[in-house]
């Protein structure tokens, strides 16, 4: 068995791994980078953020046809070849994990194919994948775990049939089902949904709790409900799936909600409640790292283990599990090893990639109602945004928490089309420690959807242009 040294060993090639890897690289460290699957890029790039925009993209183009009719604009009932969709996306996936491939070469960061276990807290045993008796060890004066996480499905949901998918079956795009249960109303099974209805499914949404997208603020959530109550056959809150049959005609989902028991037969069924870390059957019982009774990794705000050599980033230490949490925690860890000064302190964005997109940062008025903190909510309703209306988008809110004295902005949301590309400016808001003055002194072009956050902070002190509030 040959070993190697490295000064850095990152186990999980995702957004956060390769991220660590090409920063200690960038340092001057000698770093390996190491994962199991053929392709660079971890589950976000593989199987999760990239093909699932890829799909909604697919979608939208599907739903902007036909909402153009309000226009005057007639289009013909589009025709799906489904093979040339999944070889779209493949090629969006291929051409993206070339070029991680591609950076990694050029910093030198050497790339290992094998599973990686901890035989103790300086050594890894790499396992070759084809060949179990293939091994090498591997020492290292510093590790990084970014192993990830993985699609949750529940005992009681758990049926050995194909019709019954995760996530990532779900992105293959196996057929479009005349009939999709979505279980679960989070930002995964609502995004789907999205997909498979736009492509010809009548979709299901079936969600435990009462209200969709439990964290994010129900008045961002509101327009998103009310467009998907139009295209889904139903939404229903505060139902649970009790039980799931194969049949020859489908999969009976018996569900337990407010008018009692119901049981209905669906072409297929996505299970879509949430996902778990990868923290097992990684030899950690061989070091000192601590593991939660959720299985989630205990780390530092320097992303320091309890074990002083391995570092752990992304999923595998907790939520959000979000791609770019995983890539801030990354770079974190690869200066932390490097000895410089870094610690986790990030506003950190979220973004649901639905039509319309919600996207929130910060503190949320939800959060601030419940933690007591004096605030002012400062909103702009997108139907007095003339950018919003001339596009046909006017059922948007963008929104600032602000501390109530000062104007200092704590959190910022929106609803709306592309609310992704505009909450970095909430999050520059945030590091920045503007405050509503700044933001409503800084001009925004017309006519722009940016424009609803200069006049969001604008109601702070008084009015804004485009809308009147009534004096109290």
């Amino acid at each position: 068995m040959t070993e190697t040294r490295y000064d850095v060993a990152v186990i999980g090639a995702g957004p956060g791994g390769y991220a660590a890897a090409f920063k200690a690289a960038d340092l001057g460290l000698r770093a390996v980078l190491i994962d199991q699957d053929p392709q660079l890029g971890g589950v976000c790039l593989l199987r999760g953020c990239i093909p699932s925009k890829a799909l909604l993209h697919a979608a939208r183009l599907i739903t902007d046809a036909e909402d153009a009719e309000s226009w005057g604009i007639r289009f013909e009932k589009p025709s799906l070849d489904l093979d040339a969709l999944r070889r779209r996306k493949e090629t969006i996936i291929g051409k993206l994990t070339k070029g991680i491939q591609t950076l990694a070469g050029a910093r030198k960061v050497e790339v290992i194919r094998a599973r990686a276990q901890f035989k103790n807290a300086t050594t890894l045993i790499v396992t070759g994948l084809s060949d179990a008796t293939d091994q090498r060890e591997i020492s290292f004066a510093h590790a990084i775990l970014a192993t990830g996480s993985r699609p949750a499905i529940p005992g009681s949901l758990t049926l050995n049939d194909p019709r019954v998918m995760d996530s990532t079956g779900a992105l293959d795009l196996p057929d479009i089902p005349g009939r999709l249960l979505v279980v679960g109303g989070g930002y995964i099974g609502l995004e789907l949904g999205t997909v498979y209805q736009a492509l010809g499914s009548e979709v299901t949404v079936v969600e435990a709790l009462p209200r969709l997208l439990n964290g994010a603020d129900p008045d961002l959530v509101r327009p998103l409900q009310q467009r998907l109550q139009r295209r889904f056959k139903a939404i229903r809150l505060g139902t649970s799936v009790e039980k799931l049959e194969a049949r020859n005609d489908g999969i009976a989902a018996t569900c337990a909600g407010p008018d009692g028991q119901t049981t209905e037969v669906f072409d297929r069924v996505l299970v879509a409640v949430g996902r778990r870390p990868n923290s097992g059957q990684l030899g950690l019982e061989q070091t000192k790292v601590q593991i939660s009774a959720q299985g989630f990794v205990q780390v530092d705000r320097q992303m320091r283990t309890a074990e002083p050599t391995i570092f752990a980033i992304g999923d595998v230490v907790g939520e959000p599990m979000l791609a770019h949490k995983a890539s801030h925690e990354g770079l974190v860890a690869a200066r932390v090893i490097a000895g410089q000064q870094a610690a986790f302190d990030a506003t950190i964005p979220a973004v649901i990639f639905t039509d319309p997109e919600i996207a929130w940062c910060g503190l949320t008025e939800e959060a601030a109602k419940t933690s007591g903190q004096a605030v002012k909510i400062a909103k702009f309703p997108w139907a007095a945004s003339g950018r919003a209306t001339t596009v046909g988008r006017h059922d948007g809110l963008t929104k600032l928490v602000l501390e109530a004295e000062s104007g200092r902005v704590l959190g910022m949301g929106v609803c709306g089309a592309g609310a992704g590309e505009l909450i970095a400016e909430g999050v520059l808001a945030i590091e920045m420690g503007a405050t509503a003055e700044d933001v409503a002194a800084s001009i925004h072009p017309h006519p722009t959807l940016s424009e609803t956050v200069m006049e969001a902070a604008e109601t702070f002190h008084g009015q804004a242009t485009h809308i009147y509030l009534p004096k109290r």
